[in-house]
């Protein structure tokens, strides 16, 4: 296990928890499209009952899944950074913490994909895409 700590874009919240950095994944479903407004997102999962704020406050909505799985989706009030998803029950939560959101995320690299289905056609071939350091000049 490895303690990490993450937080949303403004600091307004703030947070830490334990995860096993072989449990990360990318996932290409569309409400991940969709929420983060990318082709997909990247996650690492916490251990149960691991995940603490300890900065701020967290908002939540529930979101039904395509699976059918209801989800919370947690967020900052204040920049809309998107920071996890988990269950709607209070006890024994397990949360889906997203790696853009984690100050340790040059660490993990994710082990496998989910909803694959889904996936962005041009996503196999991401490599072959050029690549910059910074905004390239004109």
């Amino acid at each position: 296990m490895k303690e990490i700590t993450g937080g949303c874009h403004c600091g307004d919240v703030r947070y830490q928890a334990s995860v096993d950095p072989k449990n990360v994944r990318i996932c290409h479903c569309i409400d991940c499209q969709k929420i983060s407004g990318s082709a997909f997102r990247s996650i690492v999962i916490s251990e149960p009952n691991s995940f603490n704020i300890t900065k701020g406050l967290a908002k939540e909505y529930i979101k039904v899944a395509e699976s059918g799985n209801h989800r919370a989706q947690g967020f900052c009030q204040n920049c809309g950074s998107s920071l996890y998803a988990t269950t709607e029950a209070k006890t024994n939560r397990i949360y889906g913490i997203r790696l853009g959101s984690v100050d340790q995320r040059d660490e993990f690299t994710p082990k496998y994909q989910i909803w694959s289905r889904s996936a962005a056609p041009w996503i196999k071939d991401l490599a072959k895409i050029p690549a910059y350091e910074t905004t390239p000049s004109k």
